[in-house]
Formats: structure tokens, C-alpha cells, sequence
């Protein structure tokens, strides 16, 4: 895993990824806090990073396209598979390596809030706390813009879905409000979203009678709610949508409250996201 890690630090360096990424994440915080910190005369740091929130939607993508696309394109993953090392290792090596190129510009922006606080007062513990929940949740992104890159070798497809992905979970909160809260517009919206899942299943593991039957269950499972008592499907989707935000989640650290739920869920998508991308290196490796 350290090869592989330092074999991508060595590429994310040696060109400009590293250096672009951390200039966005740089000038972006930058304006909010022109904007917050010191046009506004705000004391709340944490408001900079709510607004900054935004550039995951293109940074993120830009970042993860070619981690595994490009192997596959290159036909390079077939020397990853011949080392002495686990598809495990493999992934985790690249995705340390995406953390450490997002650690480093987030480091700077930690001294912002020290900065600030020689001026007026900050209440440090919030910013802080808001600055650990924005890289847990930039984590999380990434680990979803690994799993995007692993389906594909096509570096823009993997961008293009990642940046839809990104700003469709963005927008998810706001976009609940146009969705249908019936218990019939849940019923089909979720049947939709299992379909869909069923088809990444049959992708990843080649096998069609898995995806069948979890289609199959989950779709009656919905069916015999829907019969037996609708009123449970009733503003469902609305709430899913809501929870399953990123974003929204985030907002609590900004009120000040430390969320600790918020915290397990973003380290839950990682874990998932990861075990994805595992899932999908040994599909093509057996291939």
C-alpha cells in the first residue's frame, strides 16, 4: 500500500492536480472569508466554510477522474494486479493519497480562524469543529469520486457523473420540495432508485440473480407497504432525500452543534464508497 501511495503522491505533484485543486480550495475559502470575515465583519468562520461548500461540485470530480480511469485506460491495472499486494490495498493507497493532497491546503485554511481571532472574537471549538466535519465530509466525496472513477475508464464520463452526483446531493434538500409527497410518487420514485441500484449491482458482480432478487424483494416489499398501509410511503422520498444530504448534515457543525450522527454517517459512505471500488477492481480482475 505505501508503493502505491507514494506512487501516487509522486504524480499528483510532479504535475499541476495537486497544485490546482488546492489553489481552488485556497481561493475559494479566501473570498468567502473576504466576504464573511472581513467585508461582514463576522466573527463566525464556520459561515466561510458553509459557503465554500460549492467548489466540492467541481474540485472533487476534477480531483478523483482519473485515479482508476486513467489505470484502465492505460491498461496499467494489469501491473496492479501483478504486484504482491490486495485490491484493498491497492484502492486504499490511492484514496491516502487523495487525503493527503486535500490535507494540506485544509491545514492552511486551519490557521485562518487563529488569524481572525487576534482581531475580535472567535469561538474557536465551533470553527474547529466545522473545519473537522468539511474534511470528513470532502473525505466522503472523494471516496464516492473513487468509486465513480472504478466504473469507467473514460476520465470525463467519471467527471461528468461525479460533478451531476455532487450537485444533485447539493440541491437534494431544495429539491424535496418539488417532489411529490403522495404515497404513490414515493412508491414509483422508489422503485426507480431500486432499479437502478439492481443495475450497479449486475455491473459489479456479473451476477443476474442477485440483481433480480434484490430488485425483486425490494420492489415488494414497497408493493405490500403500499397495500397494507400507504401512509407510510407518504413524504418518504422527500425525507430520504433530505437525509441522505451531505451538505444539510453539514449545516449542523455550522449551527454550532456537534453531530456526532453526521460524523458516523460520512464515515459510513466511505467504508461503503470504498468497498464499491474494491468490489469493482476484482470484477475486472477475474475478468
Amino acid at each position: 500500500m505505501k508503493a502505491v501511495l507514494k506512487h501516487e503522491l509522486r504524480i499528483y505533484f510532479h504535475s499541476l492536480t495537486a497544485y490546482i485543486f488546492g489553489a481552488f480550495l485556497l481561493a475559494f475559502v479566501g473570498i468567502g472569508a473576504v466576504l464573511y470575515n472581513l467585508q461582514a465583519a463576522v466573527s463566525n468562520f464556520e459561515f466561510v466554510l458553509n459557503f465554500s461548500n460549492l467548489i466540492f461540485v467541481v474540485i472533487v470530480p476534477i480531483l478523483t477522474m482519473r485515479v482508476i480511469a486513467e489505470e484502465r485506460k492505460q491498461k496499467t491495472d494489469q501491473l496492479l494486479y501483478a504486484l504482491p499486494i490486495t485490491t484493498s490495498q491497492v484502492v486504499l493507497g490511492k484514496y491516502f493519497a487523495l487525503l493527503t493532497v486535500y490535507l494540506i491546503p485544509l491545514l492552511i485554511i486551519s490557521i485562518y480562524p487563529l488569524i481572525f481571532s487576534r482581531f475580535g472574537e472567535v469561538y474557536l471549538p465551533t470553527s474547529y469543529g466545522s473545519i473537522l466535519s468539511f474534511f470528513i465530509m470532502g473525505s466522503a466525496l472523494l471516496a464516492l469520486g473513487v468509486f465513480i472513477s472504478s466504473l469507467t475508464e473514460n476520465q470525463g464520463f467519471a467527471a461528468g457523473i461525479g460533478i451531476a452526483i455532487i450537485l444533485l446531493n447539493f440541491y437534494s434538500v431544495r429539491l424535496s420540495e418539488y417532489v411529490s409527497s403522495t404515497a404513490l410518487g414515493s412508491a414509483i420514485a422508489m422503485s426507480v432508485i431500486i432499479i437502478a441500484l439492481a443495475a450497479i449491482i449486475r455491473y459489479l458482480t456479473k451476477n443476474t440473480n442477485l440483481a433480480y432478487g434484490f430488485c425483486i424483494i425490494f420492489i415488494a416489499i414497497i408493493l405490500i407497504t403500499y397495500y397494507v398501509d400507504m401512509t407510510i410511503l407518504e413524504g418518504l422520498l422527500t425525507d430520504i432525500m433530505k437525509k441522505l444530504s451531505l451538505f444539510d448534515r453539514f449545516n449542523v457543525f455550522v449551527n454550532g452543534i456537534f453531530d456526532m450522527t453526521s460524523i458516523v454517517y460520512y464515515l459510513t459512505l466511505i467504508v461503503f464508497f470504498l468497498f464499491l471500488s474494491v468490489q469493482s477492481l476484482e470484477k475486472r480482475r477475474y475478468n
